[in-house]
């Protein structure tokens, strides 16, 4: 695995924080109904995402999951500005302002969506992989899914023919506890999600997803696996979100408490303290990140808030393609 340097933990702190403090604009913007639909952030579930990044080849790799997905592509390389414009409902979103909060996309930079199906990117990943290895491309897809997701039978199916085929795929179960407010003590007779890849012969196993170094390496491991042609790791990332399943979601299945205690180990605090404990930056230069962090989150939201509303016919232009088609000729 590629060595965990200073360099890397002020990246994961600056990158971490940024996801954070956008999310943390989306719900105030949400709140103002400048943001509208549904809306599932992800603040404390950062260290899945920095740890993975840390041990993808983005210039191969692709990644998939379901609706909590708006820091992932900006992780990948999408612009946050089109991220914001997407969430707006704006056309220099990254979907033209037509998919919103649930379905930001850029297949530029190898992310593949934004799922609004509980579960239903899983067998998608796989055929991901499936066009990889047939195209012999060298790419690993990263498939993403909640712990409700992780009752579907689709993942079943996806988990066989994953192994039969020996598809160059990760499946990562992001397992903060409460689906969609159910526990998982009460939706399984069983609490360890991971061991669902025993019944394949998959390698699975648990990880601690609130620390991206084990996140690395465990990420680390499954990808090159995949890489060789040995076929699909599913891994069970042990994580906690610090806001509802949606910012529709009351949270009476929890108490204030039990956050209150998850953000002890909270991913960014972790970082921020090792920082500060090697000397890998002063006090000044933590807070010119902060600065830094706080002007790109304003201009992403000043991109959005000025960008034009998507014309009408523009829902005629991405729909059909035949030349005979009786109303606008298309233009995307």
């Amino acid at each position: 695995m590629k060595e965990v340097t200073k360099e890397v933990y002020l990246k994961w702190y600056e990158d971490m924080l940024l996801w954070r403090k956008f999310e943390d604009k989306l719900a105030a913007l949400y709140i103002q109904q400048k943001i509208r639909g549904f809306l599932h952030l992800y603040n404390g579930q950062e260290a899945v995402l920095a740890g993975a990044l840390h041990a993808m080849d983005l210039s191969k790799d692709k990644m998939i999951t379901a609706y909590r997905n708006h820091v992932q592509p900006i992780g990948m390389g999408t612009d946050p500005r089109r991220v914001m414009a997407e969430l707006l409902g704006k056309a220099t979103g990254t979907s033209k302002g037509m998919g919103g909060s649930m379905h930001i996309f850029s297949k530029e930079h190898g992310f593949y969506g934004g799922h609004g199906i509980v579960g239903a990117q899983i067998p998608v990943g796989a055929g991901i992989a499936f066009g990889d290895k047939y195209n012999n491309t060298g790419g690993v897809t990263m498939t993403y899914f909640g712990d409700g997701a992780a009752r579907q039978g689709s993942l079943h199916e996806a988990f066989n023919m994953a192994m039969l085929w020996k598809l160059p795929v990760v499946f990562i179960v992001e397992n903060n506890g409460y689906a969609m407010g159910t526990s998982v003590e009460r939706t399984a007779n069983h609490t360890d999600i991971w061991k669902l890849g025993l019944g394949y012969e998959m390698p699975c196993g648990p990880v601690d997803g609130m620390n991206p170094v084990k996140v690395a390496e465990a990420m680390h491991e499954a990808i090159e696996r995949a890489r060789r042609g040995d076929g699909p790791t599913f891994l069970e990332m042990k994580t906690y979100r610090y806001r509802g399943h949606s910012m529709s979601d009351a949270q009476l299945y929890r108490t204030k408490e039990e956050v209150e205690e998850y953000k002890k180990i909270d991913p960014i605090t972790q970082v921020l303290d090792i920082i500060k404990e090697k000397n890998y930056a002063t006090e000044a230069e933590i807070e010119a990140i902060d600065e830094r962090v706080k002007n790109l989150v304003q201009e992403c939201v000043d991109f959005a808030e000025s960008s034009p509303y998507p014309e009408l016919e523009q829902l005629y232009d991405v729909v059909y393609a035949q030349e005979d088609y009786p109303f606008t000729p298309h233009k995307l």
